[in-house]
């Protein structure tokens, strides 16, 4: 049983950009919990390289950077959202910039602008290759420095209690002294990412196993658009590094996509070329290994100069050094991975939920920004908005009186500990391989019955996992993406059609009608979801 209970005026469930930032901005107006089911930094902010996409160039415009937002959404975008967040991205850069972030200069002092896949103009913010590190550590070090903000690391989130729809906080397990502990608040907001450790391949840190997404959706909270799930076209392919990303920014730089035989290839699949929006360069790319049977491609930017390369993406030159490749001189092997989820809990432009008290910021949650493909470096944009927006509407819900509820103390059940743990990896290994071989960039009903099927049957072995064995980490981690994975199943399924990162072949008739429209008039049309 537990024992221990922690109130605050703000419970924040994870610690990437999202919540980093919202925790800083309410840390004036109260205390914080922050928790983090792992060290304070471990997120997927850390790990982005390209940048953040905002206006803040004299030769750029909000109405482009929306028209772009809209295009590459495929016709899903919310276009107020769109329009919102955009024209919010100059303040929340210097938001960042408050915090010690220092993004790249030229020797004018003028913004270093990367172009990446979508765009119509350079508007990408970074710091050269290592932009979400540097954004962490700035945020990070900050809510470390704030006496109202209290760091919990190594504790994950187990449920959050819900009564008559309103939140009153959250079972917590703390893996230092494997206890469920009571945190109680009148805010609660999920910032845990995304869920790309749904599927086998993917670029995404260990912790996004769509966290936030399943206690929400068990709290009876609305959950959209699971089926659009974005592959990064270029993930190096390599036998010991893996999830490392090799950013848009190479392509945005000039660097060219060749096949098996040393040839280009994307022309052949839009007028854009490498510069395509990424659901069109990852099909290619997973069109042309099916035609080749090739394990990957290469992705050539050796006819730059090296001290640009160096200079530019100093991350990713060192990290392929280690893998042996010189990417001065010689291709990158790259194959399409998981990336990002355009779905989640459905939120309005301030992050607020169906449920009284519980927000959702970042990409666990689901605005209708993004539509049914994220444009670049976008995904920063939303989180640092959604943070902003959450916090004012926040503080403003946590003046007001809020009737007390005591959270029950946690019912272990009839929990022991299980002999054979070893069945929960296999289960986790076998989901994943479902989602990848099922349910990934090309898909087709008879491929997503299937899938329905067998995950189905692990969902029933995993509850009865679940109440007759301890919680661990894993165990909450595998009961987590096993709802997320039937939620993208359920919804690929409802949508018969193919729309954005959603391709089945079974309608591809019908995508390419829409894609001959929208390249023939400039845009997509709008649609809500």
């Amino acid at each position: 049983m537990s024992e221990k209970v922690y109130e605050s005026d703000f419970l924040v469930i994870g610690s990437g950009l999202a919540g980093l930032l919202f925790s800083l901005k309410v840390a004036k107006r109260g205390t914080v919990d922050l928790i983090t089911k792992r060290r304070l930094r471990d997120s997927s902010t850390w790990r982005a390289q390209g940048g953040i996409a905002a206006v803040v160039s004299p030769e750029d415009t909000f109405e482009s950077h929306i028209a772009d937002t809209i295009r590459v959404g495929g016709g899903l975008c919310h276009p107020e959202v769109v329009e919102s967040m955009v024209r919010a991205g100059p303040d929340r850069i210097g938001d960042l910039e408050k915090y010690g972030v220092e993004f790249s200069k030229n020797s004018n002092g003028e913004y270093e602008l990367g172009l990446e896949g979508g765009h119509s103009n350079r508007r990408v913010l970074h710091v050269k290759d290592h932009t979400g590190k540097d954004i962490e550590n700035a945020l990070a070090n900050a809510a470390e420095d704030c006496e109202t903000i209290n760091i919990s690391e190594n504790h994950m989130a187990v449920n959050l209690y819900v009564k008559n729809n309103r939140v009153y906080g959250a079972y917590v397990l703390d893996n230092n002294t494997k206890e469920v502990e009571r945190y109680q608040a009148p805010v609660t907001v999920l910032a845990t990412g995304g869920a790309g450790r749904v599927f086998l391949y993917t670029s995404n840190s260990d912790v996004a196993t769509g966290d936030g997404i399943a206690m929400a959706y068990r709290a009876g909270a609305s959950i959209m658009n699971m089926e659009l799930v974005q592959f990064h076209p270029t993930l190096l392919h390599h036998s010991t590094i893996r999830s490392f990303l090799i950013s848009e920014a190479l392509r945005g730089e000039g660097a060219l996509l060749l096949g098996s035989d040393g040839t280009r290839f994307m022309p052949n699949y839009h007028p854009d070329a490498e510069l395509a929006p990424r659901d069109i360069v990852a099909r290619a790319i997973d069109n042309e290994l099916k035609k080749t049977g090739a394990d990957h491609v290469w992705l050539d930017i050796s006819f730059k100069t090296a001290e640009f390369v160096r200079n530019r993406f100093p991350n990713i030159h060192e990290t392929c050094l280690q893998a042996g490749i010189d990417i001065t001189k010689e291709p990158i092997p790259v194959v399409p991975a998981t990336h990002y989820i355009m779905g989640g809990v459905k939120t309005s432009i301030n992050g607020q939920t169906d449920i009284e008290g519980l927000y959702a910021i970042g990409e666990v949650a689901c605005t209708g920004f993004h539509g049914a493909n994220r444009l670049a470096s976008n995904s920063l944009l939303e989180a640092a908005v959604l943070a902003h927006n959450a916090s004012l509407s926040a503080i403003k819900q946590n003046s007001k009186s809020i009737p007390g509820a005591q959270i029950p103390q946690w019912d272990p059940g009839h929990a022991t500990d299980p002999d054979e743990l070893v069945v929960i990896s296999h289960l986790w290994d076998e989901i994943r391989r479902i989602m990848v071989n099922y349910v990934g960039i090309v898909r087709s009903q008879k491929r997503l019955i299937r899938a329905r099927n067998r995950i189905g049957l692990i969902t029933k072995e995993i509850n009865r996992f679940y109440w007759d064995f301890i919680i661990t980490p894993d165990l909450i981690e595998l009961r987590n993406i096993a709802i997320v994975a039937e939620l993208i199943i359920k919804m690929a399924r409802m949508r018969k059609e193919c729309r954005g990162a959603h391709y089945n072949k079974d309608y591809r008739r019908e995508w390419h009608q829409a894609v001959d429209t929208i390249l023939r008039k400039g845009y997509a049309p709008i649609g809500i979801q």
